[in-house]
């Protein structure tokens, strides 16, 4: 019976750890259902941006205030489950605040100081978020596609965070050994006096409560990351580093086309050779399924921090259209996860389903609203790039259905005729002057 509470750690933190495994192998899984693309070019600028912009924030400050309390929360989150390592030892080896032993009182005095003012800030920051979202309703969070797990994800992970800040805290606060020896309890002095008039047996009752929640809910947030937004805690790292380099508008030339276009344009070519036909399938042009996509832009699926920030930029969307940047990435997400289980479902294998992302998921209409402005990818804090999807999928409507609206249509076939999107021929060219 000695060591039980260490068994019970023990086989808490085995399947805590064995699950995340899992879902992280599932993930991975899922991300590279997509199409082989190379984005190890460049490596000094993709390991500038990753600490750039991963590590240092340095997108979300453009918006001061949620910039300023997301740096607090995402540092001090970091740094104080640092002290998990002590839990997980002390929990292993039945031992009691096991670095204060190995580190001296002057250093272990220093960090635990430094983890209760900075679990302090995060709690503070927390509630300011909290209050932001539901009090507030600032409108960005309220969109449309906002509803029903969306919604709740936001509040939840707001929820997880200001319990575990709040059960570091207690647990500090009635450790007595702790209190008695003055050292670190830098905010947990001050909620120690609530304890005061409880029995030692008491105290030792409610620290140990609270230390054990508060590694349960610590496993609990690290498995419910791959269920909720909040997965950009881990991917915003490589999806920064993989981030498309090329200047904003420079799309992706088809290289199917460009051969054709190539070929056309090659006076040595014979006009009446017959092409080689490619061995196995022919090539799709653009996406109307996740599989189209390739690798990166279903990773970008999975970061998305469903802050609303490109949806609040993009010009399409505040002018009423049925566009919005964030639901992109939203719903490629939830047609990835569909994809995933079915193959779960059937054995490692796809079994159709007569769905696709095209019409099932994302509409037409959508695709066709945006303005191809670039707004949404600039104001991604994590260098989601939505536009990327939008133009494979409208790709092809036109390549594959012959799907464009007419008003492009028209377009393309007077450039086609006249050399000018106009309907006049190149005589008179000039006549749009007068319009």
């Amino acid at each position: 019976m000695q060591y039980l509470p260490n068994i019970v750690f023990a086989l808490l933190l085995i399947g805590g750890v064995g699950f995340f495994i899992q879902n992280i192998r599932k993930l991975k899984r899922n991300i590279h259902l997509g199409k082989a693309i190379d984005r190890s070019d460049q490596k000094k600028e993709r390991w500038s941006n990753m600490f750039k912009i991963a590590l240092g924030q340095s997108k979300m400050v453009r918006r001061p205030v949620s910039g300023f309390l997301h740096i607090i929360v995402y540092v001090g989150f970091i740094i104080i489950n640092i002290e998990v390592l002590e839990i997980i030892l002390d929990g292993l080896l039945g031992t009691h605040r096991l670095f204060l032993g190995l580190l001296g009182s002057a250093f272990y005095s220093f960090l635990i100081g430094v983890f209760e003012v900075l679990a302090f800030l995060v709690l503070v920051s927390v509630i300011v978020f909290w209050a932001r979202r539901n009090v507030l309703r600032i409108k960005r969070f309220w969109y449309k596609e906002m509803t029903a797990w969306p919604k709740n994800d936001g509040n939840i992970i707001l929820y997880f965070e200001m319990v575990l800040m709040s059960l570091f805290l207690l647990m500090n606060a009635t450790d007595i050994h702790f209190q008695e020896i003055n050292i670190g309890n830098t905010i947990s002095q001050y909620i120690s006096p609530l304890f005061a008039n409880l029995s030692e047996g008491t105290n030792h009752v409610i620290e140990r409560t609270a230390w054990w929640i508060h590694i349960v809910g610590i496993l609990a947030f690290l498995n419910y990351l791959y269920y909720s937004k909040h997965l950009h805690i881990l991917l915003a790292f490589p999806n920064t580093f993989y981030a498309n380099l090329k200047p904003k508008g420079q799309f992706a030339n088809n290289a199917t086309v460009t051969k054709e276009v190539q070929t056309m344009m090659d006076p040595n070519a014979d006009p009446y050779a017959v092409p080689e036909e490619p061995e196995g399938e022919p090539e799709k042009f653009g996406a109307s399924d996740v599989t189209d996509l390739n690798w990166v832009q279903l990773m970008n699926a999975y970061t998305c921090t469903e802050c609303g920030r490109c949806s609040s930029v993009c010009p399409a969307n505040q002018t009423g259209k049925e566009l919005s940047p964030r639901a992109i990435m939203m719903k490629t997400r939830d047609r990835v996860e569909e994809v995933g289980k079915n193959i779960d479902a059937n054995k490692g294998e796809f079994k159709e389903d007569g769905k696709q992302l095209l019409n099932d998921y994302i509409s037409p209409e959508e695709l066709w609203a945006c303005t191809s402005c670039n707004a949404c990818v600039e104001e991604c804090p994590v260098n989601i790039d939505p536009l990327s999807i939008i133009m494979d999928m409208r790709q092809y409507l036109v390549m594959e259905q012959s799907a464009a609206p007419q008003e492009l249509n028209t377009m393309m076939g007077n450039i086609e005729n006249n050399g000018a999107p106009w309907p006049y021929n190149q005589m008179d060219r000039l006549n749009w002057k007068d319009e």
